[in-house]
């Protein structure tokens, strides 16, 4: 990427500025995601970003609490970590707290203003880049920890996404990234909560086209392993994650019934091997 790269210690407004000088023609699924966004998706985040940024580290659409889902390292003082799909920036605060060094890109920029004021208001700072998590203006072995919780994950092409968070990555390097479970997504239906019957088909299922012009990504566990790999990570573990008692959540797509009985969400850990890919 030449000359358009970030280097840590950039100053804010560098960051800032640099947005997506650096990506050219932003691919179609990144502009529609962006869109649906910044015109409406991003309002409900905004209204519970300063609860997020108060509370300790909890996890997923549940909120389960880090002490019984440790999706976080134990020690993160002094790692430089990325946050792929950082939203309004709660992660990144949590990790700043524990003393790592985060940097935040989202693709919306209504997000990034709501992380921006919760930075203020919190007292907690670290770089904010408006751009898109496929091609991220930073060195090659940038970061000791790259995380994605629904972000990235969710809203980028895991055949970009992947490679570039390997790229980034410093040998033995971690990738996290939360997601829901494959069972989920096949359960769910074009419109309407997820169902106790398979509603889509396994064998192909990469990116779907939801019907409000976003466009979701989600690989079945075969293929992302073989991604992984071919990518040069090691699977060190896999979490399906089950609700705590008096779990709730705001979110309409599954129920606490469904969620009690089947993982909603998984947890992947895998680590960039010394060796390169395989």
């Amino acid at each position: 990427m030449g000359g358009n790269q970030l280097r840590r210690g950039d100053s804010r407004d560098q960051v800032r500025g640099m947005d997506d000088r650096i990506a050219g023609e932003l691919p179609d699924h990144v502009r529609r995601n962006r869109m649906v966004w910044d015109s409406g998706l991003s309002a409900g985040f905004a209204a519970r970003a300063r609860r997020q940024w108060a509370a300790d580290p909890h996890w997923g659409i549940w909120a389960v609490p880090q002490t019984e889902l440790a999706v976080l390292p134990a020690d993160l003082v002094g790692k430089d970590v990325i946050d792929l799909g950082c939203g309004t920036g709660y992660l990144s605060a949590w990790i700043a707290r524990a003393g790592g060094r985060p940097v935040g890109i989202d693709n919306s920029e209504q997000q990034l203003a709501t992380a921006r004021a919760m930075q203020d208001e919190f007292d907690v700072h670290f770089p904010l880049l408006h751009g898109n998590a496929e091609q991220v203006p930073f060195p090659d072995a940038s970061f000791d920890l790259a995380i994605s919780e629904h972000g990235a994950v969710a809203w980028c092409d895991p055949y970009v996404w992947i490679p570039e968070a390997a790229r980034l990555l410093r040998p033995g390097g971690e990738l996290i990234f939360m997601r829901n479970s494959d069972l989920l997504t096949l359960c769910t239906p074009d419109a309407g909560p997820a169902e106790t019957s398979l509603r889509r088909d396994q064998f192909g299922l990469a990116r779907i086209e939801d019907a409000d012009g976003a466009v979701i990504f989600h690989l079945p566990h075969g293929p992302m392993i073989r991604l992984l790999r071919t990518c040069g990570f090691v699977v060190e573990e896999l979490l399906e994650v089950e609700p705590g008692q008096g779990a709730a959540t705001v979110f309409d797509y599954v129920d606490i019934d469904w969620a009690r009985r089947w993982p909603s969400e998984e947890v992947w850990r895998v680590r960039l091997s010394d060796a390169g890919a395989d």
